[in-house]
């Protein structure tokens, strides 16, 4: 196998498990056995740790779907996955990247299987409040980031 192939899958594992690892030290530590809504284990100036289960996507939108959207996140999961097969080389030039999103969404796909919507753990709130999120939301924006850095500002030049 190619190394870049086996890079994809160490850091798609990586991934995977420190969100999964995040998500039971969440589960264990925050009293999610008592399944709250939101239980505020510690406080801070900047970052809450806190519990939720986010039964939507990105600030709870679709939650409508209610059991629905875990499907409709797979779909999703495979939908992207299937364009990067199709589209080799946009895959090759961004595996790193795409590598930590499919983990992530990964993650938070089983999240959707075993609990009753994703796990949410970190509640920042420093000069604004933003939505409560997880190890797998921040590897997403960090993979889109890195793509869109790449594109943008070290892309070769087509002659």
């Amino acid at each position: 196998m190619p190394k870049k192939i086996w890079l994809f899958f160490l850091i798609f594992i990586a991934v995977f498990v420190l969100d999964q690892l995040s998500k039971f030290l969440a589960i264990e530590y925050l009293g999610i056995n008592k399944m709250p809504n939101f239980n505020t284990a510690f406080k801070s100036e900047y970052m809450d740790l806190v519990l939720v289960y986010n039964d939507g996507v990105a600030f709870s939108m679709l939650s409508f779907f209610k059991g629905y959207l875990k499907y409709l996140h797979l779909f999703l999961l495979l939908v992207l996955s299937g364009y990067l097969l199709w589209q080799k080389s946009f895959l090759k030039e961004h595996f790193v990247a795409f590598a930590m999103i499919l983990a992530a969404g990964s993650s938070n796909l089983l999240d959707r299987f075993v609990y009753v919507g994703v796990v949410d753990m970190f509640f920042w709130h420093k000069w604004f409040e933003f939505a409560v999120f997880n190890v797998a939301d921040v590897m997403i924006n960090f993979g889109v980031a890195l793509i869109i850095i790449k594109e943008l500002f070290f892309k070769a030049k087509k002659v």
